[in-house]
C-alpha cells in the first residue's frame, strides 16, 4: 500500500506546485499567500509518503484530498484534478491493502517472493 499511496502524493505534490503557479495569476491572491499554502501543501505530500502505513496516515491523506478538491474556489480546475487525484487515492488504499493482505497471505505459507532471496550467480 505504501508505494501505491507515496506515488499518488508525490503526483499531488507537482500538480499542487503547478496550481500555485496558476493561482499567481489572481489578482485578488498575494504572491506570498499562494507560495505559503502551496509550500505547506507539498511539504505535507512529502511527509504523508513516511506516514501513510502508520496510524492515521490514511485519514491525513484522506484530508488532503478534500483539501485539494476544495482549492477549486482558487483555481476552478482543482475541482476537476482534486476528484481525479482522490479517486487515485482510494484506488491506492483500497489495492494496496489488497496486495498487502496477499503479500502476508503468500509468506504465510512459506513462500518467497521471486527475487527476494538471496542472489547467487549462476553456474557457468
Amino acid at each position: 500500500m505504501r508505494t501505491l499511496c507515496s506515488s499518488t502524493l508525490i503526483g499531488e505534490f507537482f500538480l499542487i506546485g503547478f496550481a500555485g503557479l496558476v493561482a499567481m495569476k489572481d489578482p485578488d491572491l498575494s504572491t506570498s499567500t499562494v507560495w505559503t499554502v502551496s509550500g505547506i501543501a507539498m511539504l505535507l505530500c512529502v511527509l504523508l509518503c513516511g506516514f501513510v502505513t502508520r496510524p492515521g496516515g490514511i485519514a491525513l491523506g484522506w484530508a488532503l484530498q478534500i483539501a485539494l478538491i476544495a482549492s477549486g474556489i482558487f483555481v476552478p480546475l482543482m475541482f476537476f484534478m482534486g476528484a481525479v487525484f482522490a479517486a487515485l487515492w482510494w484506488a491506492s488504499v483500497h489495492f494496496g491493502r489488497k496486495v498487502d493482505e496477499a503479500k502476508a497471505r503468500f509468506a504465510a505459507q512459506g513462500g518467497t517472493a521471486p527475487g527476494a532471496g538471496p542472489s547467487t550467480p549462476d553456474a557457468v
